[in-house]
């Protein structure tokens, strides 16, 4: 069964870089505090808005699992935004499931963690670097450096922190994983046409 996955329109290709614009959509999330490891924050965050998802919110709604998962530094203010993705810092990170479209700020259930909140991500444009491997620090590390060479290369400015985006479960094979790493631009390349392509979101 597919998951659903954000809508995004992919408005220009440079090389391996896609330069996504985000439709908006709701997050659950939580900021795992004083953990400097990446896998080791990332292990906790997923479990406890898994078990936000898994009944444990008002109402004790089963909420359908969406991807990705997403990360990042716990530095980063929180203005009105987060795919599961993952950023961090010294402080910690935040981690982020997407909900269901089918959700609102005011329908979305409570979630009874306090460590748990629901908010909004504002639609937003976003360069992207996909790759298979690992969840290491080593291999987000190595992606980072990439991503904003090629940003910076074509004078677009980064807005914000780098995040991660994980798409699969922890048993697929590496080597057929998807994995993304993102940061917010502040406007396409020069010599970007027409869009690409549109993703829609998958059920």
């Amino acid at each position: 069964m597919s998951l659903e996955q954000p809508n995004y329109q992919v408005l220009y290709k440079d090389g391996d870089i896609e330069y996504r614009q985000y439709d908006s959509y709701l997050v659950s999330e939580t900021i795992i505090e004083n953990v400097a490891d990446y896998k080791a924050a990332g292990n906790e965050g997923f479990r406890r808005l898994f078990r936000y998802i898994t009944g444990g919110n008002q109402g004790r709604a089963k909420i359908a699992m969406t991807k990705p998962v997403a990360q990042v530094p716990a530095s980063e203010k929180i203005a009105m935004t987060v795919p599961v993705q993952q950023t961090g810092s010294d402080t910690g990170w935040r981690i982020a499931f997407m909900l269901p479209s089918q959700y609102t700020l005011e329908s979305a259930p409570a979630p009874t963690d306090p460590r748990v909140q629901i908010r909004e991500v504002p639609g937003r444009l976003m360069a992207v670097l996909r790759y298979s491997g690992r969840w290491t620090e080593r291999n987000f590390s190595k992606k980072q450096a990439a991503l904003l060479d090629s940003v910076l290369g074509q004078s677009v400015n980064p807005v914000g922190d780098i995040q991660t985006a994980l798409y699969d479960p922890p048993y697929m094979p590496p080597f057929l994983r998807r994995n993304e790493i993102m940061i917010e631009v502040d406007r396409l390349p020069s010599g970007a046409g027409v869009p690409v392509e549109r993703q829609a979101a998958a059920y």
